[in-house]
């Protein structure tokens, strides 16, 4: 095996024809990653992507070959792959108003070109479903917002179509499924490429903690800041620190770890209802 690349959270090797994906305890918040690790989060991240491409796996083929033929210093954290060739856009989808989102809002009225009706407020429940792409920023740089004819400028029209129609569908899916587990999925970012044959093909990692806001249905109330399953626990950490969310990063008190580590823990349990050993 050969390390191809090492980005802020999964590290990525080659081995022969494929792709060896290993998911670290690192977290990342604001594109920086943070000194401190979360114990057990790569393993946690990694099983839940494999539950979440079982459910999705009649909407858009993935890129997993085997969890299990890994070398076994990597077991439980890593996933072999195909190669693909990945679509130079974040794909995001949002069913609710938070985060950047309701920052661009509230400064133009909508989000990545959506426009949106007036008067929505912190985690209002969005009309319906919305892509808004972003960049894909080299590291150490931010993603941006684009519109979809920005994204129509860089793979073309009926590629474009099909990265909104994906990622909407996974999000409604996504949706859908946590919502009878009493959990509501705001916003989630996907990862397509180009298989060798041609095939739009589901990569990286899939409706995780990290790549979704995840809010606990029972005490969703729009109008304040969401109890959140995922790093938003964290990132909320950095902003009360006075971080000014360039490197270097602070460290992660023992306590912002452990309440972390409980909420990918919580949040995986309830979604694929087996206990976390």
């Amino acid at each position: 095996m050969e390390l191809l690349h090492s980005g802020k959270v999964r590290d990525v090797y080659t081995d022969g024809d494929d792709l060896i994906l290993v998911a670290s305890d690192r977290i990342s918040v604001y594109d920086v990653m943070l000194p401190t690790p979360i114990p057990d989060k790569g393993r946690l991240l990694t099983a839940l992507s494999l539950w979440w491409f079982e459910q999705l796996a009649d909407l858009v083929p993935n890129h997993v070959i085997s969890a299990t033929e890994v070398p076994a210093e990597f077991a439980g954290r890593a996933i072999r792959c195909r190669r693909l060739d990945m679509v130079p856009v974040e794909c995001v989808a949002r069913g609710y108003l938070t985060g950047g989102g309701r920052t661009e809002y509230e400064r133009t009225g909508a989000v990545s070109g959506v426009p949106l009706p007036r008067g929505l407020v912190e985690a209002s429940i969005l009309p319906e479903p919305i892509f808004t792409p972003s960049t894909k920023a080299p590291a150490g740089e931010h993603d941006e917002p684009i519109t979809f004819a920005e994204v129509v400028d860089k793979v073309g029209a009926e590629t474009a179509e099909r990265l909104r129609q994906i990622t909407l569908d996974v999000y409604r899916r996504g949706a859908e499924l946590a919502a009878d587990r009493g959990i509501l999925v705001a916003d989630t970012k996907i990862e397509l490429g180009w298989a060798a044959d041609g095939t739009l093909v589901l990569g990286d990692e899939v409706l995780t903690s990290d790549s979704s806001r995840y809010w606990p249905a029972e005490s969703y109330q729009p109008g304040r800041t969401q109890f959140s399953y995922d790093k938003q626990y964290v990132r909320d950490w950095a902003t009360s620190s006075g971080w000014n969310k360039q490197p270097p990063a602070p460290e992660v008190p023992a306590d912002v770890v452990e309440a972390t580590r409980a909420r990918y823990v919580d949040v995986y349990e309830r979604l694929t209802g087996e206990r976390w050993s």
